[in-house]
This record gives structure tokens, C-alpha cells and sequence, in this order.
């Protein structure tokens, strides 16, 4: 593991966040990191990319949201399981072949994302809920003074399936997402924020936090028919 940390970079100030990111993913691709294996504490790795605490806390919370790492409690930070991956590149080899359209793809998000904010309702923590304000205002910070927010609205959507507690759900999310995301850059959705799609986070955010179930699905369905009226377009 020392050999390791010693391939790993100081980062430039500019998105250091990123570019933590990208080594991580460099030292995996690389086979230097391996499922299983357990990365240095933050105040380590912190030391190591000469970057404060809080960049290296957000790169590792991102990784985790990808499935990439694995955090257990009292035992520190774990490269994830090869099961996990598997069952990951099993299912996008699938999606690859039948060629999903974007108006599927986004179909079965809103269908993942109804049942996930449905269970996050139910089962959201204190902490799930201090991590979901987190990550609205991350999103609000950037959206409000109207900078493009598609990372940050990615990972409030999937703290609230975190806050679910269903890891399949969650899983399905993350392999159907990242085509999705592409399909917006190709057709420009999302290149800009409205005020309707701000109060919508508030609301989801609110409903959370409140545990209602149904007005929280129900607002999530309507935050989405936006993309969804324009899914159904191209194919009319």
C-alpha cells in the first residue's frame, strides 16, 4: 500500500475533487488498487494529495455512490467487492446489445427513482437527512447562480437511493444513469436550471425529511416529466 500512495500526485487546486478521482480510478484500472483492499485514513490521504480534508471526503462519498468503494463502519474504506462489478458489467453488457432508447432508459428511471424515494421515506436516517441537505445545497449553490449542476443533481438523486437502504435499487440506478446523462449532452437537456426544477429539490428534499411517502413519489414524478415529455417527443 505504501508503494501506492507514493504513485499518487499532489492536486492543483482547480477541481481538486476530480483529479482525486481520477488518480483513484488510474490506481484501479492499474491493477495497484484491488477488490478488497482498504484505502489509507482521510487525514492520509489528505496529506498525500496536499489537499484539505472536506476534497478528499467528497471524492471518496462520489466513488462510493458509483459502487467503486465501499465504507464499513469502524473498519475504514474498502476498494468494492469483484461480485458487485460483475453483476454491474453483467447488466450494461446487456443494456449495450439491446441498445435501450432514451425514452426507456428514462422510463425506468422515474420507475427506480418513485420506489426509491418511496423507501428512503421510510428508512432515511438522521445522518441520510444531513446528507441529503448536503447534497441540495451543493446543488442549489451552483443551480441559483446558474452554473450547470448535472454532477450535483446526479448525486442528490442518488443520496436519496443511498437513503433507501436497497442496494439493488441503487445499483440499477447507477448503470442507467451514466447514458442517460450522455443523452443529455447530445440533445442539450439540462443546460439550463429553472426555478420550477429549484422548488422541486426543496420539495423532494421536504417530503424526505417529513417521511411522505406519497407526496414524495408523486413530486419526484412530476420532477421528472419534464425529461420525460421530451423522451417521448423524439420518437413522435
Amino acid at each position: 500500500m505504501n508503494e501506492v500512495l507514493k504513485s499518487l500526485k499532489e492536486v492543483s487546486l482547480e477541481k481538486p475533487v476530480d483529479v482525486i478521482i481520477r488518480q483513484i480510478k488510474e490506481l484501479l484500472v492499474s491493477g495497484r488498487l484491488k477488490p478488497g483492499d482498504k484505502l489509507p485514513p482521510e487525514r492520509k490521504l489528505s496529506e498525500q494529495f496536499a489537499v484539505g480534508r472536506t476534497h478528499v471526503r467528497e471524492a471518496l462519498r462520489k466513488l462510493e455512490f458509483y459502487g467503486i468503494l465501499q465504507t464499513r463502519p469502524q473498519s475504514g474504506t474498502f476498494v468494492a467487492s469483484i461480485g458487485v462489478s460483475a453483476l454491474k458489467s453483467l447488466i450494461a453488457d446487456v443494456l449495450k446489445i439491446d441498445s435501450p432508447s432514451f425514452l426507456s432508459l428514462v422510463e425506468t428511471r422515474v420507475l427506480l427513482e418513485e420506489a426509491t424515494i418511496k423507501l428512503a421515506c421510510q428508512r432515511r436516517t438522521k445522518e441520510d437527512i444531513k446528507l441529503l441537505e448536503a447534497s441540495l445545497n451543493a446543488y442549489l449553490e451552483k443551480a441559483e447562480a446558474g452554473i450547470k449542476a448535472v454532477d450535483e443533481d446526479l448525486l442528490f438523486h442518488l443520496t436519496i437511493a443511498e437513503a433507501s437502504k436497497n442496494k439493488v435499487l441503487k445499483s440499477l440506478l447507477l448503470i442507467i444513469i451514466p447514458d442517460i446523462i450522455s443523452n443529455y449532452s447530445v440533445f442539450k437537456v439540462c443546460d439550463t436550471v429553472s426555478s420550477k426544477a429549484l422548488n422541486e429539490h426543496k420539495q423532494i428534499f421536504a417530503c424526505i425529511k417529513d417521511g411522505d411517502a406519497e407526496k414524495a413519489a408523486a413530486v419526484m414524478k412530476k420532477h421528472l416529466k419534464g425529461v420525460m415529455d421530451f423522451a417521448k417527443s423524439l420518437v413522435q
